[in-house]
């Protein structure tokens, strides 16, 4: 059989490593720590034992919707609902970006922007961010088909502030430009407002971080509701089963119960963020549930492995370049989920045996 050029020289997306074996303490992938709402086992108990797992699920999601309104204060009709913000990434490409064309993102950035680029035949252009981890909006390509930047951003953490995405996006108009919010619930702001000032601008969320359903696999993208009903057409019919829906549905009207495990978490950061840098590690301040950290006198791999080995996992990831001012060379660190204060505790008494 014959297999697509474009797909046979790429590389591919290579998710975190996830190890079956409870005793691990799993910092890598950046999922919550804590349980979901206790809404959410009740709402999938429920799904369970009804009819509803022989019937085809609400093909727009529209009770996640209305919930979703509701919390967050946007339009019901402007929401795409997912399997996974990734698939909602996925599904902006497909409509937007045609073969041969151009799909811009920051870099260091997330890597799966250009897998999407490489599946789509189109090319793909990684602008540096300025320094301390600005975004140069004059560098930006202006005849990009589509444009991704997470904010916050992974690895590192950092959050541009939103007026440059109304400029940007004035720039780019009329091509789309997507705001990747999936660490946004964790910050002190975020950009759903700016989809009323800018017609072109798409924000795009995930339920796997703060609301702790990574296993559901659920996210969903705010748009103007005539780009919407447009992106309806690409999706597939029913991307989200019933018990996603579901639990989407019940963890996104818990507010409470996010607003509390929230302030968990970001107690924990600031507590590792002080505990990393006094054992000598460069950390980047953060506004997602992670840690972005670095050293300058040593290589940092032999720390992942070792700290594996000790049954303690964090992502060790390595860019051909940092934001501007970054040493020459590879650009590598750890990023390291915020786990809750035991894990916290478990991963730093490993360090300080290490080191």
């Amino acid at each position: 059989m014959t297999i697509r050029a474009n797909i046979l020289a790429m590389q591919g997306y290579a998710p975190g490593e996830q190890l079956n074996d409870p005793d691990v303490v799993k910092l890598n992938t950046n999922e919550n720590p804590y349980p979901p709402s206790p809404r959410v086992f009740d709402a999938i108990r429920e799904a369970l034992t009804s009819n509803a797992l022989r019937k085809y699920p609400q093909p727009l999601g529209d009770t996640f919707r209305r919930a979703a309104g509701r919390a967050l204060n946007v339009d019901p009709d402007g929401i795409l609902i997912g399997n996974g913000s990734d698939d909602i990434l996925t599904i902006l490409t497909r409509a937007f970006v045609p073969e041969g064309g151009l799909i811009a993102s920051p870099t260091p950035s997330y890597i799966l922007y250009k897998s999407l680029a490489d599946i789509q035949g189109a090319r793909f252009e990684a602008v540096p961010f300025a320094a301390k981890w600005e975004l140069d909006v004059e560098r930006w390509p202006r005849g990009a088909h589509l444009s991704f930047i997470p904010n916050p951003n992974s690895p590192s953490g950092t959050r541009v502030p939103l007026t440059h995405f109304v400029t940007l996006a004035q720039q780019l108009a009329p091509a789309p430009l997507v705001l990747d919010e999936a660490y946004a619930d964790f910050a002190d702001g975020h950009g759903l407002a700016l989809v009323k000032h800018a017609p072109n601008l798409i924000v795009t969320r995930t339920l796997s971080k703060a609301y702790s359903l990574a296993g559901i696999r659920f996210g969903f993208a705010v748009a103007r509701p005539e780009v919407v009903r447009e992106l309806v057409k690409v999706k597939d019919s029913y991307n989200c089963d019933v018990l996603s829906l579901a639990a989407a549905t019940a963890a996104i009207e818990d507010q409470d119960y996010f607003r509390d495990v929230r302030a968990k978490i970001l107690a924990t950061r600031e507590r590792m963020r002080w505990a990393l840098t006094d054992l000598g590690f460069e950390v980047t301040p953060s506004h997602a549930n992670f840690l972005w950290c670095r050293r300058a006198d040593r290589d940092v791999k032999p720390l992942y492995e070792v700290l594996k080995a000790r049954k303690v996992l964090v992502r060790y990831m390595s860019y051909a370049r940092g934001p501007d001012g970054a040493p020459e060379g590879a650009y590598t660190g750890l990023r390291i989920t915020v786990g809750t204060d035991a894990e916290a505790d478990k991963l730093l008494t490993e360090l300080k045996a290490i080191l």
